[in-house]
């Protein structure tokens, strides 16, 4: 796969633009985004597990239950969430989007971001609509990820392309999250497009396996949250032949969203709120899937296991703890633990004991920005990777001071 640049905007048909409308007090902070495409588009979402959605995800819901959308809407700063107009409001986006583009408001989807249980005020958006519009770019996929971001402090935005046959398709992605993160759905939005075609029922299956390996393997804090999806939508131009079962072009496409849901997954993690450190759980030789991933997820989300590696102390009895609250039957006493960085790896735990430790190799290697936390079972051939970030100060003063 080639890496490209424009984001959303790299697949054929797409475009999109992002404005500061005055939701956010921040004039500096764009609050609104748009992404459309020229054509319908096959299109399939995964939701939050939170069993309190946000508004926006009912009226999306509806909206693509037909497979097919045309629009993305999103706006920061409130998320539209337990208000007792929320539906109202989030619909009344989609129609400001057929209002000012000609795109059916049923064939929009609504996201929105940022503070639950404040009534959303749609007059910014309204009056920000004619500019938002206006500016749509087949170059514009930043300013859109822009305006998608709350505490987020690094645009999150990839684009790939691959061959299907001897066509030429492209995909790619915007995406935020930086707190309330946490399995299953890893929670923030990500919205994807490609000029793929292929049909919603195989584009919804195709996404759907995606999400377990790449985003459901995420947790900086432990909460999910109430707004968060994942949207894809495919617009057919890349003129491959129709993918309507499965086979090896069905792979392709699983395989780009996996790549580039992989490397969202990765940055969503290392920019956790208040985090210096990317952690990446690697586990081996369990005893099946679920397993591995359940072991690499508790690894990740222990918040004992997060503090020790912001101090860059080598406390591996932690990572052993978190792994030992793992579902299903397994010898704890054949485990083995190494840590690595790209300043070297030593080993910390072997069969499931402490050995000898160099106390300052390991305090180098945590010190490191990116941390990989190698776990091997030697009880079966599954393995999984799962993504996390290291538990600071700065993160309780951030969601200390969120609302006020």
């Amino acid at each position: 796969m080639r890496k490209l640049s424009y984001g959303v905007c790299a697949p054929k048909g797409f475009k999109a633009n992002g404005v500061h409308c005055g939701i956010r007090k921040n004039k500096e902070k764009p609050d609104l985004a748009l992404i459309v495409s020229e054509v319908d588009c096959s299109t399939a979402c995964v939701y939050t597990q939170n069993k309190v959605k946000g508004a926006p995800i009912l009226v999306t819901q509806k909206n693509v239950a037909d497979g097919k959308a045309r629009a993305i809407i999103c706006n920061s700063g409130n998320a539209n969430t337990c208000n007792a107009d929320g539906e109202e409001k989030a619909f009344r986006m989609c129609e400001l989007v057929e209002e000012y583009t000609g795109i059916k408001a049923s064939d929009v989807v609504v996201a929105s971001t940022g503070v639950i249980g404040q009534t959303l005020d749609v007059r910014p958006i309204e009056k920000g609509m004619r500019s938002l519009v206006d500016g749509l770019s087949n170059r514009l996929s930043r300013k859109a990820a822009h305006a998608i971001m709350t505490t987020d402090t690094q645009l999150k935005e990839k684009a790939y392309a691959f061959k299907i046959g001897d066509k030429i398709c492209r995909i790619g992605g915007i995406a935020k999250g930086s707190g309330m993160i946490h399995p299953n759905m890893a929670t923030m939005l990500c919205f994807i497009t490609t000029d793929v075609n292929i049909t919603p029922e195989m584009l919804s299956l195709a996404l759907k396996k995606a999400v377990v390996t790449t985003f459901n393997m995420v947790s900086v804090d432990g909460d999910t949250s109430t707004n968060d999806m994942v949207t894809v939508m495919a617009s057919g131009l890349a003129g491959n032949d129709l993918i309507s079962e499965k086979g090896p072009a069905f792979n392709k496409v699983v395989a780009a969203l996996n790549r580039l849901m992989t490397e969202m997954s990765k940055a969503i993690a290392k920019d956790g709120e208040g985090a210096t450190k990317l952690i990446e759980c690697r586990v081996y030789g369990a005893k099946g899937k679920v397993m591995a991933r359940k072991m690499a997820k508790n690894v990740v989300s222990s918040s004992l296991v997060k503090a020790a590696l912001f101090a860059a102390d080598a406390n591996w009895g932690r990572i052993l703890c978190a792994i030992g609250y793992t579902d299903g039957n397994f010898d704890a006493s054949k485990i083995d633990v190494d840590i690595k960085s790209k300043v070297g790896s030593i080993p910390v735990c072997k069969n499931g004991a402490g050995v000898e430790i160099d106390e300052t190799a390991a305090h180098l290697i945590l010190g490191e920005d990116e941390i990989q936390i190698i776990v091997n079972c030697n009880q079966g051939a599954s393995k999984a990777v799962a993504w996390g970030c290291d538990l600071t100060y700065e993160y309780v003063r951030i969601n200390a001071d969120y609302r006020t």
